[in-house]
């Protein structure tokens, strides 16, 4: 059984036992590969999330009639990312284990990578839905097949054809959206064809990955990747709760908040806000 933070997400402060969602911080950032501080993420969000409400108008639902455990942010080492990865899917089977859900909060986009082996080493024909900016379909980056910019192509490297599910792409190398044309199925710019996908999707095991850099940097420039061209807030908000709520998502995670890049710390509070959708979404 996991401990309680002693900081936790807005609501997020329940017993382990009978919370349905466990939330746990991934913050790092070893392989990123434009500008540094993700590590920073997780506390970042934990701290600005009590300036949100738990009840969301949106979906007329609140927190508070939930049961949800943060049990704190991973200490991961630095040196080693193979290690972190393995920390990370350890604290991720924990959770299944226990049959609850993970909910990962990084950290630079690699961290997904621990997560999705744990899951899919207990859920058969693990799907992927995969909301960013960026293909991250690579094979190697400067190379180490390890980065935040290979993080798919390594899922794919478990999951397979046929079972990755990218939106709002918008940035990669010519190869990456070749692989992807055989591959995966690549939606770009924007969410035309979530709804299609969801339908589609039904009934199957799936992990969510969210790369907060899909929306346009006027929104989110908090990223140490911004790319411009992005998605509104309402349209992220909107396909989030499209998929936490009609899908049987068996893990997720948010992730690419870097506070540093953005003083107001509007970033940030988009950050809580969309964990908060997506929390109230699968509950």
């Amino acid at each position: 059984m996991l401990n309680k933070n002693v900081q936790t997400f807005i609501a997020c402060d329940s017993e382990y036992e009978e919370s349905k969602i466990v939330l746990f911080g991934a913050g790092f950032d070893g392989t990123t590969s434009f500008r540094p501080g993700t590590r920073f993420a997780p506390s970042a969000i934990r701290n600005d999330s009590f300036g949100i409400e738990t009840y969301s108008p949106y979906q007329d639902k609140d927190m508070e009639d939930y049961s949800y455990f943060d049990s704190g942010d991973l200490e991961l080492t630095f040196g080693s990312t193979k290690r972190v990865i393995a920390d990370i899917a350890g604290r991720t089977d924990t959770i299944l284990n226990d049959g609850k859900i993970p909910f990962m909060i990084g950290g630079e986009h690699l961290v997904t990578l621990g997560a999705v082996m744990a899951v899919s080493d207990k859920y058969d024909d693990l799907c992927i839905v995969h909301f960013d900016a960026h293909a991250d379909l690579r094979d190697e980056y400067l190379g180490q097949q390890l980065s935040h910019a290979c993080v798919l192509r390594r899922c794919h490297d478990i999951v397979g054809d046929g079972h990755i599910f990218q939106f709002g792409i918008r940035s990669g190398e010519r190869d990456e959206f070749r692989f992807a044309d055989e591959h995966t199925d690549m939606h770009l710019f924007n969410f035309d064809g979530l709804e299609k996908t969801v339908r589609m999707l039904k009934g199957r095991n799936v992990y969510f990955t969210l790369d907060l850099d899909v929306l346009d940097p006027s929104i989110f420039c908090g990223t140490g990747t911004p790319e411009a061209g992005g998605v509104t807030f309402d349209e992220l908000r909107r396909a989030v709760t499209l998929v936490c709520s009609e899908l049987n998502i068996v893990g997720c995670d948010v992730n690419e908040l870097s506070p540093v890049y953005d003083q107001s710390g509007v970033s940030t509070a988009v950050a809580c806000k969309i964990i908060r959708e997506m929390l109230l979404a699968i509950s």
